[in-house]
C-alpha cells in the first residue's frame, strides 16, 4: 500500500526544480493546480526524488527502538500528510504497524493526551530522531510532515500571507480529524511554532498545552513596531547573524528561500554539506556519514510548495507579515503555554516574557536551555526531552 501511495504522490512531482528557464531562482513558482504536473519538462540533473527522500528517511528511522507506525493520512482535499506514530508498548502486535484502525484503538486505550510534534521550515519528521523514543515512553507521540514539506503532498499555496497560513492550519485540523484525536499536546519548532500557535488560536479546545520551541514569526518588524522609548521583547539578538548575511537575505527574499539548492543541480548535496555542517554534527552520534545533510537536501530539493507558503508569510529577515505576538491576547486564557529557547539561539527569549505580559491570568512559562542554539531538540536532546516529558507528565 505504501508503494502505491508513494507512486501516486511522486507522479506529478519534479525531481529537482531547477536548471531550466523555469528555474525558481529567477522567479517564484506561479500558482498551480494541485497536485502539480511539472515532471514532463523538468531536467533530470538534480540528484533527488521522492524515492531517495524515502530511502534516506528510512535509514534515519531505523534508529528508533519503540513501536513505529508510518503512513500517509488522507485529507478531504485529497492531500496526504506523512505521519509517524510511536506508542509506549514495545510489544505491540506487528499487525498494528500496517493498520490505522488498530493504531487508533491503541491510542485511545492509552488514556493519555498524545503529544504532536510539528517541525520547522525546511525540516521533516526525521529531525526528531533524538526525541521520539524518549518522548513516547509514557504516551503516544505523533510527528508529521507539514503540508508542502517532506514527504507530504505539495499543493499550490496562496500568495496571500493570511490565506497561506490558513491553508496550513486547516490541513493540521483536517489531519487531527482524520487521526481521530480529541485533543493534543501541541509542540512546534520555529515555523512549526508559528503554525502551532495559529492552530491554538483557531482551535483552542483541541490544545491541552501549547509548547513553542524557538518559535519564528512572533515579534513585529522593527519598522512597524510602535516607538515607545521602551525596549520591546522578541527582537533578534544583536549577536545574531552578521550584517552581510542579512544583506544576502535581503536579496534572496525576492526568490524562493531554498531556490539555490535546486539551481545548484548535482552540486546541491555538497552545498548543503558546506553551509549546514552543523546538521551533521548534531547527529554524529547516530551517523558518521552525510545521512542528515542528505535528508535536508532531499526534503528541500523537491517542489517548493511549503517554501512558497513560507515566502508568502515572511518578510525581510526572519519576520512574519502577520506577526503572532500581537495576537497572543486572543488566545484562550485556558490554554497553558510553555516557550523553550536555546541560550545561543538568534531568536530572542524576551519574546516569551512579552507573551506573559500579554496573557495576564494565563499559564505561561519560559525556559532557557543552555548550550542550545535554534535547533534546541537536537543541540541538547537530553535536556529538551526531560523538559518536554515533565510538561507532558503534568497532563493526563
Amino acid at each position: 500500500m505504501d508503494d502505491e501511495i508513494e507512486a501516486e504522490l511522486s507522479e506529478g512531482y519534479i525531481k529537482g526544480y531547477c536548471g531550466s528557464s523555469h528555474c525558481d531562482l529567477t522567479r517564484a513558482l506561479p500558482p498551480l493546480s494541485a497536485p502539480s504536473r511539472l515532471s514532463s519538462w523538468v531536467p533530470s540533473w538534480c540528484p533527488t526524488s521522492m524515492s531517495l527522500l524515502k530511502n534516506t528517511e528510512a535509514k534515519i528511522l531505523a534508529c528508533i527502538r519503540n513501536d513505529l507506525v508510518s503512513r500517509f493520512v488522507s485529507l478531504p482535499s485529497q492531500d496526504k500528510i506523512w505521519t509517524l506514530t510511536l506508542n509506549p508498548n514495545q510489544n505491540q502486535a506487528a499487525s498494528s504497524k500496517t493498520s490505522i484502525s488498530a493504531t487508533h484503538t491503541s491510542i485511545h486505550s492509552m488514556g493519555r493526551t498524545p503529544l504532536v510534534l510539528v517541525h520547522g521550515f525546511g525540516g521533516g519528521v526525521g529531525l526528531w530522531v533524538h526525541n521520539l523514543d524518549t518522548l513516547s515512553q509514557r504516551r503516544t507521540v505523533h510527528a508529521f510532515d507539514l503540508l508542502g514539506f517532506g514527504r507530504s503532498s505539495r499543493p499550490a499555496f496562496s500568495n496571500d500571507p493570511g490565506q497561506a497560513e490558513e491553508q496550513s492550519v486547516h490541513a493540521i485540523e483536517e489531519w487531527r480529524r482524520a487521526m481521530g484525536l480529541d485533543s493534543v499536546i501541541l509542540l512546534g519548532h520555529s515555523l512549526g511554532g508559528y503554525l502551532a500557535a495559529s492552530y491554538a488560536l483557531a482551535h483552542p479546545q483541541r490544545v491541552r498545552h501549547l509548547i513553542l520551541v524557538d518559535p519564528w514569526g512572533f515579534p513585529e518588524h522593527p519598522s512597524t513596531r510602535p516607538q515607545t522609548g521602551e525596549p520591546s521583547g522578541g527582537e533578534v539578538k544583536p549577536s545574531g547573524p552578521p550584517r552581510w548575511v542579512k544583506g544576502v537575505a535581503s536579496v534572496l527574499m525576492h526568490f524562493n528561500p531554498l531556490a539555490v539548492i535546486r539551481a545548484a543541480g548535482p552540486w546541491g548535496p555538497g552545498l548543503v554539506q558546506r553551509f549546514r555542517p552543523d546538521f551533521k554534527r548534531k547527529f554524529e552520534d547516530l551517523f558518521e556519514d552525510n545521512t542528515m545533510t542528505d535528508y535536508i537536501y532531499h526534503c528541500n530539493a523537491q517542489t517548493p510548495s511549503g517554501e512558497i507558503a513560507f515566502r508568502a508569510m515572511s518578510e525581510s529577515f526572519g519576520w512574519a507579515k502577520r506577526p503572532m505576538l500581537p495576537r497572543m491576547p486572543l488566545l484562550s486564557q485556558d490554554t497553558p503555554m510553555t516557550v523553550l529557547y536555546g541560550a545561543q539561539s538568534w531568536v530572542d527569549s524576551s519574546t516569551g516574557e512579552r507573551i506573559k505580559t500579554l496573557r495576564p491570568g494565563s499559564y505561561v512559562k519560559n525556559i532557557i536551555i543552555e548550550g542550545a542554539s535554534h535547533h534546541v531538540y537536537a543541540d541538547q536532546p537530553d535536556e529538551f526531552n526531560r523538559v518536554v516529558q515533565e510538561i507532558c507528565d503534568s497532563i493526563d
